[in-house]
């Protein structure tokens, strides 16, 4: 499904790996990465709003969507760092030196990772809904980690996880659709199939890219920490309150990785780029200028 008024194309980002990209607009350079269970189309709304004023880039991720899903040889082909390697690739490709990147879900984990590892690069971080790979694992505790079973479960080694979710394909990657969206309308029957198809069409890339996250992910943000890295840029991250229901200071998680930070909380659910397109779209135009969000928009400051 391509987004209309925009223009897509395939590029060359490393050898053997193109990623499907659609582009619109000009102005200030903007990279949009979706999330799990989805593709590039969960930005049709946002893209085309911020069209307007930027030159939007949104690309399908390595391993999911029209993108080539290359063999998980190595933990390192699904690592966040080389899937942010492939996002500066792909700004090489387009002439684009600085941008800002905006990421939802395992697509803020690939923008992190973007930012940490290529400053020069990302000039505004937009985060909405995850914490980092190190802190998600630090803060799953007991039975609350049962709202991530999914993370469990293709954190084993290769083999089952994709042979069980291969199985049962549309019924595990749509539980995540129902169960993340509180406005079912948000993810019409087209597009709800759309990405049905596409996670069904994907089985082995998308559990190599968590399995990453349990492995390889984890030591390089580690390392990281441990360098005193830290982002350089102005960072907007917007979450569900995932703090008071995980019992954990989701603002003071990420404010050890982000010193210039604005940590806002929504009323949306998990999708909220296709749930309130119109409040992600202004928090996004605003990554440069604290405090500013849409008239009665449901996001909520909660401290820097």
């Amino acid at each position: 499904m391509n987004i209309p008024g925009f223009d897509a194309r395939t590029v060359d980002v490393a050898p053997g790996v193109a990623l499907r990209t659609e582009t619109a607009g000009t102005g200030t350079p903007l990279v949009l990465l979706h999330g799990f269970p989805q593709t590039r189309h969960m930005w049709r709304h946002v893209a085309a709003d911020l069209a307007h004023d930027h030159r939007v880039v949104v690309p399908d991720l390595r391993g999911y969507g029209d993108s080539d899903k290359p063999a998980a040889t190595s933990p390192d082909v699904y690592a966040k760092r080389t899937m942010a390697a492939d996002v500066v690739a792909l700004a090489d490709a387009l002439e684009i030196d600085r941008f800002a990147l905006v990421g939802h879900d395992r697509g803020a984990l690939v923008a992190f990772r973007a930012a940490l590892d290529h400053p020069d690069r990302v000039s505004h971080l937009g985060i909405l809904d995850v914490v980092p790979t190190l802190d998600t694992w630090a803060v799953l505790h007991g039975v609350d980690a049962a709202v991530a079973f999914h993370l469990y479960l293709m954190a084993q080694p290769p083999g089952l996880p994709e042979a069980m979710i291969r199985g049962s394909a549309d019924a595990f990657f749509g539980s995540f659709l129902d169960a993340w969206t509180r406005d079912p309308a948000a993810v019409p029957a087209d597009v709800r199939a759309h990405y049905l198809e596409a996670s069904r069409d994907a089985v082995d890339s998308i559990v190599a890219d968590y399995r990453a996250t349990a492995t390889v992910d984890v030591v390089h943000d580690q390392a990281s920490l441990d360098a005193g890295d830290r982002l350089a840029m102005p960072v907007t991250v917007v979450q569900q309150d995932w703090g008071a229901q995980l019992g954990y200071d989701a603002a003071g998680v990420w404010r050890r990785w982000a010193p210039d930070l604005e940590h806002l909380t929504t009323t949306a659910g998990h999708f909220m780029a296709e749930e309130a397109p119109d409040d992600v779209a202004a928090v996004v135009r605003a990554l440069g200028r604290r405090g500013l969000t849409a008239s009665g928009a449901p996001a909520t400051s909660s401290g820097r």
